[in-house]
């Protein structure tokens, strides 16, 4: 069967370039709608997509001739991936692609939590000079916990080798990963040891809302909190009254249950989030980049290309 692709999203042009030179048919719809998409994916054996909809139960189905899904990002939580599975579609992402930027955008965030950076320039910009009220912490000497290990966690380790910090790490489903950058340990140890705790893992039925106030409970030292991950992991009302309790000092988030206006001001805890000197919130940004952007779709092409390769020689 030949290939031909659908690409629903923006993707950087060296894709769309690489394909040209394999020669693989493609369709370049970076405006379409799914609606629009539904109406033709039949005629498709390959879809690249990065968080534009949904790719559900019922999308696949309208796909008989699918054979793979390539996203032009890290993780698959905007597509049934076992249901996926079950049609013998093979998934395809590029969490290489941005790993570096989410390391580097959220030692940032903790940074500036650390050192009271975006209040002590909003307070400037009011007229007031606050210099005691505004004493930071240093990073050095302190424990940062990362809760997963893979592409994610290994950079923010590596980022971290130069702050001088004891770098420790839990990843329920990896074992025997210590190296140069991170001890593996358990997670009675992360609890016990924790300043830091960051979030490298996905999205899933086991992970979504893990962190609600049981799992903050057993923390045995304030820590600052990093969620860049997926915003549905963390329970915000939980959050919240850890930050009111003091178990939490500070939270920064790159992502969070429900994004985008209007939907996130109508949620009951988002006054309360913006309104708090502790907490950063940014724009699902953190692996968005001018950099990632070239290279999740570098990446991802040079896998699809490869795949294809493996699939005609079988």
């Amino acid at each position: 069967m030949s290939t031909n692709i659908l690409i629903v999203d923006d993707v950087h042009p060296v894709l769309l370039e690489k394909l040209d030179r394999e020669g693989i048919q493609y369709t370049y719809e970076p405006t379409i709608s799914r609606s629009e998409a539904e109406t033709h994916i039949s005629l498709y054996t390959g879809l690249i997509i990065r968080s534009k909809f949904q790719v559900d139960r019922e999308f696949i189905d309208l796909a008989p001739a699918l054979r793979f899904i390539g996203r032009a990002g890290a993780g698959m939580d905007n597509i049934d991936d076992e249901y996926a599975a079950q049609k013998g579609i093979t998934l395809i992402s590029a969490n290489e692609g941005n790993r570096d930027a989410v390391g580097e955008h959220m030692i940032g965030m903790l940074l500036s939590l650390m050192n009271n950076l975006n209040r002590g320039n909003r307070e400037i910009a009011e007229g007031k000079w606050l210099r005691e009220e505004n004493r930071g912490y240093e990073l050095k000497g302190r424990t940062v916990a990362l809760i997963g290990y893979g592409n994610n966690g290994q950079a923010m380790a590596k980022k971290l080798s130069g702050f001088d910090v004891k770098t420790i790490a839990y990843d329920k489903y990896r074992t025997g990963f210590s190296d140069a950058y991170v001890r593996e340990v358990s997670m009675e140890e992360i609890v016990k040891q924790a300043d830091v705790l960051s979030f490298h893992i996905p999205l899933t039925r086991e992970t979504r809302g893990l962190v609600d106030d049981e799992y903050l409970f057993h923390f045995r030292k304030p820590i600052f909190f990093l969620m860049g991950a997926r915003g549905g992991i963390a329970h915000i009302p939980a959050v919240l009254k850890a930050l009111g309790n003091g178990k939490i000092l500070g939270a920064a988030f790159d992502v969070l249950p429900v994004e985008k206006f209007p939907a996130l001001s109508q949620q009951k805890w988002y006054s309360d989030l913006i309104s708090r000197n502790n907490v950063l919130v940014s724009p699902h940004v953190a692996g968005w980049t001018f950099e990632s952007y070239y290279k999740l779709s570098d990446i991802l092409v040079d896998k699809i290309i490869q795949y294809l390769n493996c699939v005609r020689n079988t």
